[in-house]
């Protein structure tokens, strides 16, 4: 699984006009689901999502994770992160669950950390309008293998 994480002040999300899931200061992260990917794996990215210390501390270095500052998150499924871009000039999407696979470990996601934090969520498999303020900004790339 593959977690874009941005740290936020704020952000939300849209379909249709209509306002799905907004959280305040907290990360965004936009989730891909792969092939080979297991309900262990969703657990394994969750908490590092949870726990990645991207958070300034009264020293101003990044030692606070979203766990430790009570923030929110806002998790929004997003298949093209894991696109296969390594020739020609589009994308092979070969690397991605299937629709099914992709919904039902994106769902555990969204469970595990809802257990945890406070979370919104986009509409999986819907276009979508995100709108966020990066914090920093303060972008990273995150896997669980």
């Amino acid at each position: 699984m593959i977690g874009l994480i941005q740290r936020v002040s704020r952000a939300s999300v849209e379909v249709d006009a209509e306002r799905v899931g907004a959280i305040g200061r907290g990360i965004l992260a936009l989730v891909a689901v792969e092939r080979a990917d297991t309900p262990k794996l969703a657990e394994r990215l969750v908490e590092r999502i949870l726990s990645y210390r991207i958070f300034e501390d009264d020293a101003g270095k990044m030692n606070r994770s979203l766990l430790d500052i009570g923030g929110e998150l806002l998790l929004v499924s997003q298949f093209t992160l894991a696109a296969d871009t390594d020739s020609g000039t589009r994308a092979s999407f070969t690397p991605a669950a299937p629709p099914e696979l992709g919904r039902a470990l994106f769902d555990h996601a969204v469970s595990v950390a809802s257990r945890r934090v406070r979370v919104a969520t986009g509409r999986f498999g819907a276009h979508m309008q995100v709108t966020l303020t990066n914090d920093g900004p303060v972008t990273f790339w995150l896997t669980a293998r």
